[in-house]
């Protein structure tokens, strides 16, 4: 056997049409240790290349019939050019030349008169790369190789398809003629098990290969795991038939890698090649010796799963055995989740219980299932629902619990019972019986009951289950109750809020004419006053001047009209939850409105020393809505403002349209409220705490009105409070929409 070569000499292919220059590069190139081959011209160089594969190719540019760019070009549309660098040789130093020598595929190029040690650095700097990228690509084809062995065992436990793919995957990528596996068999033979082979030569599989045929030392060599390499047959000498029985299969050269199994061989990796002798490399030999062990592993994996095969035989029963229970187990946890989603999903106790009989009924195959709820204060049982194959229907049926006293004491301490019972019909069918408590923590609530064949009873699973929907009726059956009362009590609630609402009408209307008449005499009495006691004028004085009888009489002035104006507010309060305030709407040019309605505002703020702005967007649009309404809205909003903004503070009124809204907003500085304050400002009779009660006066039905109105209108209000500024902004639709009693919408 030959010693494997470690490194290669480079093949360059020398093209030049000088035969003198031909031979200096050859001698040149030689002296620097590498193999050369010539060609003096372009078709020569075509051959050479595809015959040869050179490592890099030195290419000179001025050739007659094909120049070096044409044959460069040729060269890389050749299909098995796998970018051999191209070193172009020349003697034409313009850039014209260098730039076409680069697009039709030169890699490098050195100009005439060489400079010899230029030359060398190039070719070696060539070489290196050449070699570098060979074997990183021989390196991502082993590895590719490996990675689809390796897939192939782990995704695999068929062994003769796992080494069918092996020795299919080396013969492709080594591009030999043969490769096959041996297998050793008891005396000192063996046989071919797997083989892949190239046309047209003979197929080695199935082949029985006698220990003799081998070298006499080869099993200890394999047990060594040293690979035997022979790059030619007919040149070696063996002590054995060995050299016979491959020229039988016309084997020139051969590969053979031991495949170990516990450090014994299990058989041989060979490696044919039948075409030519071969110089095995080391990276091939080290492939193989790769190979060789996922074999190894992929034989084991086998050997170890025929082993659990021969021990899942004896456990086959149990396994099916145990599927059985995992798979009525996940039936059972489907019905129960389907009685649960029940509950979740529902309020009506009689639909929940009914769902609960039926799926334990077709979940248990049962001949009937049925519910019973518990009047513990007469002491029987109704059954409420029930599901039934082939027993009579019973739903509705009361039963005394003192008729049964063995059953019941146990199912009203949480026990369930099972037993046989007889059913007194013509046939007095007998069955197996069991009754599973409805119970929590705050008593019994019912039973459930399910029956099966006399010889059939309820195993532990079937058990399980039934307590466990039992608890879920349990807690529907709470859980509707609670909704019931909370319903029932919401009822309550909405009389007590309807009579509430019915009182403040009925109260208002009631109040509004003792009220209405109180004023008209007030008015009277001034006019009477002023004409019959002229030294009573003083009323019409500033409020220190006056004397007592005028500050009486103002007090009780400014007390009727506040009592008017609560019986106004919750009267139209009252209309506006009702839905009965009808709305007048009129097209509303705001630039000449909103000037009017805050008019009165002015003189109220300059008394109070304040400002008051007016900001009108000159895009403000018309705004088709109930002005009266507005107005009221404005109105109380600034009355709001004017009050509660300290002097030399300012309130801004402000209204744009924007995107078909429009919006107005009232804002005033030195003011600010809280969260808690804001959450609660439109509530009705809620007024902002200050530190003195009594000195803004008010209702607290001006915002929460404020409110109404704007929905009234189809819009939307909210309140905002940053650093001294309080701001409330309205949204309106330029045609506003007003919501009607049954909540729909109309002009």
């Amino acid at each position: 056997m030959n010693t494997i070569s470690k490194t290669d000499l480079p093949l360059i292919l020398v093209v030049d049409d000088d035969s003198a220059m031909r031979l200096l590069l050859v001698q040149v190139l030689k002296q620097e240790g590498y193999q050369v081959v010539e060609a003096s011209n372009g078709e020569q160089a075509l051959d050479a290349f595809t015959r040869l594969k050179p490592d890099i190719v030195l290419l000179d540019a001025v050739m007659p019939v094909m120049d070096g760019f044409t044959c460069c070009s040729k060269l890389r549309n050749l299909t098995d050019d796998d970018g051999t660098p191209v070193l172009m040789i020349t003697s034409l130093e313009e850039q014209e030349s260098v730039d076409q020598a680069f697009e039709v595929g030169a890699t490098d190029y050195i100009t005439k008169p060489i400079h010899w040690a230029v030359l060398r650095q190039r070719v070696r700097r060539l070489t290196q790369a050449r070699r570098a990228t060979k074997d990183l690509r021989q390196q991502a084809e082993r590895e590719q190789l490996m990675g689809t062995v390796a897939q192939r065992i782990r995704s695999s436990l068929n062994l003769e398809e796992v080494l069918n793919t092996t020795v299919a995957e080396v013969r492709q990528f080594l591009q030999v003629d043969r490769v096959l596996i041996y297998q050793f068999v008891p005396e000192q033979s063996g046989v071919v098990v797997v083989e892949s082979v190239e046309k047209p030569w003979p197929s080695t599989l199935g082949q029985t290969v006698a220990g003799l045929c081998f070298p006499q030392n080869c099993i200890q060599l394999h047990r060594q795991n040293q690979v035997q390499a022979t790059k030619n047959i007919c040149a070696e000498r063996f002590d054995s038939g060995y050299p016979d029985f491959l020229a039988k299969f016309q084997v020139k050269a051969n590969l053979v890698v031991p495949i170990l199994q516990e450090e014994e061989p299990w058989g041989l990796l060979i490696v044919h090649h039948c075409a030519t002798n071969r110089q095995w490399q080391p990276l091939e030999v080290n492939l193989l010796q790769q190979l060789a062990t996922q074999v190894a592993i992929a034989i084991r994996q086998s050997q170890l799963y025929q082993k659990v095969q021969q021990l899942n035989t004896g456990l086959e029963q149990q396994v099916q055995h145990r599927t059985l229970q995992l798979q009525k187990a996940l039936e059972f946890e489907a019905t129960l989740k389907r009685v649960t989603d029940k509950v979740r999903d529902s309020l009506d106790e009689n639909q929940i219980l009914q769902t609960a009989v039926r799926e334990l009924a077709l979940a248990l195959n049962v001949d009937c299932c049925d519910t019973g709820l518990y009047n513990l204060i007469e002491a029987t049982s109704t059954i409420s629902c029930q599901y039934t194959n082939s027993l009579s229907s019973s739903q509705g049926l009361v039963t005394r619990m003192a008729d049964y006293p063995e059953i019941y004491s146990q199912l009203l301490q949480g026990q369930f019972v099972q037993f046989c019972k007889t059913f007194y019909s013509p046939t007095h069918k007998q069955v197996t019986a069991l009754a599973c408590p409805i119970f929590d923590n705050q008593g019994t609530l019912g039973d459930l009951w399910l029956f099966k064949p006399k010889d059939c009873t309820f195993d532990e699973q079937e058990t399980r289950l039934i307590q466990q929907v039992a608890n879920q009726c349990a807690i529907a059956i709470r859980q509707a109750r609670l909704y019931e009362t909370a319903q029932i009590q919401v009822r309550e609630l909405k009389k007590l809020n309807q009579l509430k609402n019915d009182f403040l009408s009925t109260v208002s209307h009631e109040l509004r004419t003792p009220v209405t008449i109180i004023k008209t005499a007030l008015q009277m009495l001034e006019i009477t006053i002023d004409r019959e006691y002229k030294s009573f004028s003083g009323m019409a004085k500033p409020t220190v001047e006056c004397g007592p009888a005028a500050r009486y009489f103002e007090i009780l002035s400014n007390e009727c009209e506040r009592e008017i104006k609560l019986i106004n507010d919750l009267l139209r309060l009252q209309e506006l939850n009702a839905g009965t305030r009808s709305l007048e709407h009129a097209v509303i040019d705001l630039q000449d409105w909103l000037p009017r309605v805050v008019e009165p505002f002015f003189r109220r703020a300059q008394s109070q020393n304040q400002r008051l702005q007016l900001n009108l967007s000159p895009n403000l649009s018309p705004l088709l809505s109930d002005s009266f309404g507005l107005e009221r809205i404005l109105t109380e909003l600034l009355n709001n403002a004017c009050k509660y903004t300290p002097p030399e503070e300012t309130i801004i009124v402000a209204a744009c349209t924007e995107g078909g809204v429009t919006k107005l907003s009232v804002s005033n500085s030195g003011v600010q409220l809280s969260q808690q304050e804001l959450s609660c400002i439109f509530d009705q009779f809620y007024r902002i705490p200050c530190e003195e009660p009594g000195k803004h006066g008010g209702t607290g039905l001006g915002l929460a009105l404020v409110q109404k109105l704007v929905a009234s209108l189809g819009g939307s209000i909210d309140a905002e409070s940053t650093t001294e500024c309080t701001c409330f902004r309205i949204e309106l639709p330029l045609i506003a929409l007003t919501t009607r009693s049954n909540g729909t919408a109309a002009l």
